[in-house]
């Protein structure tokens, strides 16, 4: 079988680039992903995110040992289905700093600046609430639908930014906007009630094509190599049935920030040892594949709650969750209709920084204070009605590697982040829990304070430590492993068109090509990113702005 086009992986970008690649009627696109279609019901229901952790539609990958949080390994769940983790995440749309885009620019990645970048952010958004925002950095003609939980939200979710603000925290109303820095209410890849995942928006709208081809529960094996060109992918199907598909003009690698690198090493593109190590065989010897891997973690400050009812422990009994889905899916209101996250806060640790290195996620629900539930098994929660602050850290220094574990493509990468081994990284996020604290105990949270349970010691920053270490988790927000660079950077993967080095017929579109992480959760900068990668691939970016090639 031959394409034009052939895309590795239908998460947040490969379904960006399924859709605008294919839109071309005179070019043919293969759309290939491991997991199987995006069926199971509790894709579609916002509030059900957290029963899909260690599912089929999981990877359910591990991290090596952390040797700064006593040898901890932390889960890192990854979407196995059609749009990815845009299918299984908490839905947070947040395009990260404008200065972190400034600083993409300044390592020489040419046509990559905020105001580069931000009519590619437009184009795929669907405001609800354009009219209440500035229109200038919002779109309403993209397929990708934003909007603000308005179908339900608790009182507790008020009484957090209320209380940000009796602390010294401004209010913001929209932090993607002009400003970054404030308190508000999260925006979100809903519509109707339901979860808009990648899928839905982007892929589905272009299964009418004739033009476009999509393989399911396959996985890729390796890109196949002729002279420095790829030329096409070797993949598995069915009952362990080996297919080639053959690119006339490019393989786009949309894998993941872990798995896109793993399988260019699999296909013997990376750093010389490592490939060597796992018995693979050196085709193009690229020293940055697989490093510079930066990750979002936070803990958190959990309070029980005074009132009965009121936050999402209550909806973890099981007559209860069956109430809430009755009325889900008779009325599309209520608790089912909303991710996990209700409110939202971006912050300095230090006044003196040039922009946010802290985010508050606040969710209507609590742990305990035993460290006993974990974080990814809803049967481990308490059901007593309680809220929390995840203070996350956003800009780590710390940083890590994925690497091979064999030449099995089915076996899983190794994962090495280096969780919190910078002293800096370990400050900060203290200082965030302080300031978690502080926002807790504000007077807007009277009414539903009862008692802050986490951290058990607070009046010593060895005993915040302490509890960092029991409850630290990761945000599962990956980059930086086939990072973006210029040619006098050894590190460097793939230039400012996402091509990688040396090689002709390849790119690499998704979170992996971030030089540096942004500031915020990171699915809307892969669908920017893709977006962007579009019109590269297509030959609609010309020198100069990229708002004169762009409509919206």
């Amino acid at each position: 079988m031959t394409f034009d086009y052939i895309i590795v992986g239908a998460g947040s970008a490969g379904c960006v680039l399924a859709n605008r690649l294919s839109a071309d009627a005179t070019v043919s696109v293969l759309l290939v992903e491991a997991g199987g279609p995006d069926t199971k019901m509790e894709l579609h229901i916002p509030a059900a995110y957290s029963k899909l952790n260690g599912t089929a539609v999981d990877w359910g990958f591990w991290t090596e040992p952390q040797m700064a949080l006593n040898g901890r390994r932390m889960y890192q769940p990854r979407g196995k289905t059609l749009g990815g983790c845009s299918s299984t995440n908490a839905m947070a749309y947040v395009r990260g700093n404008q200065h972190d885009y400034d600083d993409w620019a300044a390592l020489g990645n040419v046509g990559w600046s905020y105001e580069d970048v931000l009519p590619y952010f437009i184009r795929s958004e669907h405001n609800e609430q354009i009219h209440q925002l500035d229109a200038r950095y919002h779109g309403q003609n993209g397929p990708l639908n934003v909007t603000f939980a308005t179908r339900f939200r608790t009182p507790l979710a008020d009484a957090f930014v209320e209380s940000c603000q009796q602390t010294g925290i401004r209010a913001n109303h929209d932090y993607n906007g002009a400003e970054q820095e404030g308190t508000g209410f999260f925006q979100f890849t809903i519509k109707d009630g339901k979860r808009h995942s990648a899928a839905t928006a982007f892929l589905k709208p272009a299964l009418k094509r004739a033009n476009l081809t999509v393989i399911t529960r396959a996985m890729t094996k390796q890109i196949i190599l002729k002279n420095d060109r790829a030329t096409g992918i070797e993949f598995v199907t069915g009952k362990n049935q080996t297919q080639v598909a053959t690119a006339r003009r490019e393989v786009i690698i949309s894998a993941g920030a872990f798995q896109s690198p793993q399988l260019l090493m699999l296909s013997g593109i990376g750093p010389a040892d490592e490939l060597r190590s796992a018995g693979v065989a050196v085709k193009k010897m690229l020293a940055g594949v697989g490093q510079n891997l930066q990750d979002h973690l936070f803990s958190g400050v959990s309070t029980l709650c005074s009132q009965r009812g009121i936050s999402s422990n209550f909806h973890l009994k099981p007559l209860n969750q069956l109430k809430a889905l009755g009325q889900y899916l008779l009325s599309k209101k209520g608790p089912m209709t909303i991710s996990p996250l209700e409110a939202v806060a971006f912050l300095k640790t230090d006044p003196t920084r040039d922009r946010v290195d802290m985010q508050f996620h606040f969710a209507p629900v609590h742990m305990g204070d035993d460290y006993k539930a974990d974080m990814y098994d809803l049967g481990t929660w308490p059901t007593s009605d309680g809220y929390i602050i995840l203070p996350t850290l956003l800009k780590p220094k710390s940083v890590g590697y994925v690497g091979l574990r064999s030449a099995n493509p089915l076996d899983a990468p190794v994962i090495q982040p280096n969780y919190m081994e910078h002293e800096d990284d370990r400050r900060v996020l203290i200082s965030g829990i302080r300031q978690a604290i502080e926002v807790m105990r504000a007077d807007a949270f009277g009414p539903y304070r009862n008692r802050i349970q986490t951290p058990p010691d607070s009046t010593s920053d060895d005993g915040i430590w302490q509890h960092i270490l029991q409850q630290l988790e990761t945000v599962y927000h990956p980059v930086g492993t086939c990072k973006m660079g210029t040619a006098d950077d050894e590190m460097a993967v793939v230039d400012s068109d996402l091509r990688v080095r040396g090689l002709e017929g390849l790119r690499v579109v998704d979170a992996s090509i971030m030089p540096t992480i942004i500031s915020g959760n990171t699915n809307a900068p892969v669908y920017m990113i893709a977006e962007k990668a579009a019109d590269l691939i297509l030959g609609n970016q010309r020198a100069g702005s990229t708002r004169q090639s762009i409509t919206y």
